[in-house]
């Protein structure tokens, strides 16, 4: 008698499991994240650098000067090496930059001309000391290649 009723026990449990595993529809679409403030970090094209606004003329005018002054290192350039370089600095009240310093580079003589064109940069005097990073394209065959993206 008890073996029956084991068995119907189990069998139930085993008929009622599948039913409640599946909580959400198959097709339900994952739960959306929140958008990146602008200006975040967030790396992407279009990114605002917070240090823009103490150059003359903003974000724009500050890529236009780089691209300008950029030269594409030779060695860089016969080896097709393109790629992003990171240059971290610290802007003073005094509008000077000190502890600038590679963060990130691609190779064949990108990082140091990086840090050249960096420090050619001439900001206003913000009211504190700013820690920041710049980025600085290298991409071979691209007209105005060396802005941002």
């Amino acid at each position: 008698m008890l073996k029956p009723l084991l068995s119907l026990l189990a069998l139930g449990l085993l008929l009622t499991v599948p039913a409640v595993a599946q909580t959400t529809p198959p097709n339900t679409p994952p739960p959306a994240r929140p958008a990146p403030e602008a200006g975040a970090g967030t790396g992407r094209v279009g990114a605002i650098i917070p240090v823009a606004e103490y150059y003359e003329g903003g974000q724009e005018a500050m890529y236009a000067f780089i691209a300008h002054e950029l030269k594409y290192p030779l060695l860089a350039k016969r080896n097709r090496i393109q790629g992003r370089c990171i240059v971290s600095f610290t802007l003073n009240p005094d509008g000077t930059m000190s502890g600038v310093k590679l963060v990130k580079q691609v190779g064949g003589g990108t990082g140091d001309e990086a840090l050249r064109v960096v420090r050619l940069l001439k900001f206003k005097k913000p009211a504190y000391p700013i820690l920041t990073s710049l980025p600085i394209d290298f991409k071979l065959g691209v007209t105005g290649s060396n802005t941002a993206e």
